[in-house]
């Protein structure tokens, strides 16, 4: 279990103690207007305390119109800014790179959510959003980057850009979901520039020891692994970001695409030259026998969720016992509190099948995973 309690630097910010973070996980507890509550306050702090390297949020939307789930932390105005400062400050005090992550849900808003028709690349006939203008994507641009530049005021090491899931940059950069006829459509080159200006606007506007992270999808909603994965070489080639996030919901399947078939998904991006761009995963690593073999992969990091949901301590139980072996699901509402979850966020758990035990008569919304 050496390699996953060395320190990783990375190009831009401070180095991380080991190479375990927290995947940006929905939880519904922040406040009706985007506000950070105590409970989402006491849940990131909880893992940051408990060893995680990375210490990230969940999605945070740019725009109100943005909203993708109820109790969504926002970035998108200045009135967020006593809550992220007293959050960056509560996971920086525990040696934990403090990381927002940086989200739109674009077609995936819910009307009845957010009050108004939702936006996309396109047109989107299931959804009923409404197709952006180019000024209106120029804006959602600058709104990615002002989040940023508020992450950095609130004294944020970095931010993370949600480019995976199926949310607004994931939809511009599918052929699928962008059928635009402007600089941001047609070529895989256009439909990657909203992501790209993103990045090269923040890196411009924020100081220069400000990490840059993006999360990729590397298939569904419309997302072609071959695409991705020349997404990636260009954001490895560049070097504008400081790490590459991919999510690959389990990271030791193999790829739907009968093309790249014969090796994992995981593979297909650890094999990419990344200089020094740092790689991590996320997806079904549950043990600390999975994180080593991730890193046996040939990758920089791990991206904890569910095991890190059951044990806020899970990189500290490892370090005091390398065959720690974590709690099986369903795992009890008791331990879910005794874990720093509140009952809304215990509630959303409970719509993950087999998760909660005990769960009769819970309300369970979709889940969404950020």
């Amino acid at each position: 279990m050496q390699s996953l309690f060395e320190p990783l630097t990375f190009l831009h910010g401070p180095a991380i103690k080991n190479r375990f973070a927290l995947a940006p996980l929905t939880n519904l507890q922040s406040h009706v207007d985007g506000t950070l509550s105590d409970d989402e306050y006491k849940w990131l702090t909880m893992r940051a305390e408990g060893g995680f390297s990375i210490t990230m949020t969940c999605a945070a939307h740019v725009q109100a119109i943005g909203q993708g789930f109820p109790g969504q932390l926002g970035i998108f105005s200045d009135d967020h800014l006593e809550g992220l400062t007293r959050l960056a400050a509560g996971i920086n005090k525990n040696d934990s790179l403090s990381v927002v992550q940086l989200h739109h849900a674009g077609h995936r808003s819910p009307q009845e959510l957010i009050g108004t028709q939702p936006v996309a690349p396109s047109d989107d006939e299931e959804s009923g959003a409404r197709a952006l203008s180019t000024a209106e994507v120029e804006q959602l641009i600058e709104d990615f980057i002002a989040g940023a530049e508020r992450a950095e005021k609130a004294g944020f090491d970095g931010v993370e850009i949600h480019g995976a899931h199926g949310y607004i940059l994931c939809q511009f950069l599918s052929s699928d979901t962008n059928r635009r006829d402007d600089q941001y459509g047609g070529s895989l080159e256009n439909r990657a520039r909203p992501l790209l200006n993103v990045i090269a606007g923040i890196r411009q506007r924020c100081r220069k020891d400000f990490s840059i992270g993006v999360r990729l999808t590397p298939e569904r909603f419309g997302i072609k692994l071959g695409e991705s994965i020349d997404v990636a070489q260009r954001l490895f080639d560049e070097a504008q970001i400081d790490y590459l996030d991919m999510s690959l919901w389990d990271v030791f399947k193999e790829p739907t695409e009968e093309a790249y078939k014969g090796k994992a998904l995981i593979e297909h991006f650890a094999a990419l030259k990344r200089g020094d761009v740092r790689l991590g995963v996320a997806g079904k690593i549950r043990t600390p026998e999975d994180a080593k073999r991730c890193m046996n992969s040939g990758v920089d990091f791990v991206l904890l969720g569910r095991a890190a949901i059951v044990h806020h301590d899970f990189p500290n139980q490892t370090a005091k016992d390398s065959h720690f072996t974590p709690v099986a699901n369903p795992v009890s509402v008791e331990h879910l509190r005794t874990e720093g979850l509140s009952d809304t966020f215990i509630e959303y758990m409970s719509s993950w099948k087999g998760f909660v035990a005990e769960t009769e008569g819970v309300i369970t919304p979709e889940m969404i995973l950020s």
